[in-house]
């Protein structure tokens, strides 16, 4: 890993004594904690944080990245849960064989499931709930 001071740099401190970091500081470092692949505890102490400071960084990170991506992707109206249940038709003569069995689904972004037993719908059910349970990530 590479020294995580680049230049020198004049601490600030507030009236109880605790070191101020610049925002653009803490943004490098956070970045440069992306790219280090070392566990948050580890890059906190080579960077000379406490590492609940350093959490907190994380957090407030990740919450303004949620906000600004669910304000690209805002989520559906209603009730909040993106499922749609749709009318499944099954065309030709009643009793007659045809080449597909089970039942397909088609999911959100692409991804399909057939389901040829009970077992399986009773594993699609909790995973459809999971799916409408998790906050959407991306578009």
């Amino acid at each position: 890993m590479t020294s995580m001071i680049s230049e020198p740099e004049v601490l600030k401190q507030d009236t109880r004594g605790r070191v101020r970091i610049s925002a653009q500081r803490r943004e490098r470092l956070l970045e440069e904690f992306d790219r280090s692949g070392a566990s948050g505890a580890k890059f906190a102490r080579l960077a000379g944080i406490k590492y609940s400071t350093f959490a907190a960084w994380m957090r407030k990170r990740h919450k303004k990245r949620s906000s600004q991506e669910s304000a690209l992707c805002p989520r559906p109206q209603g009730n909040g849960h993106p499922i749609r249940l749709l009318e499944a038709v099954i065309e030709g003569e009643v009793g007659k064989q045809t080449a597909s069995h089970g039942l397909l689904v088609e999911l959100p972004g692409g991804s399909r499931m057939v389901i040829e037993s009970p077992v399986q719908m009773q594993m699609a059910a909790e995973l459809v709930a999971l799916i409408a349970e998790r906050p959407r990530a991306r578009c």
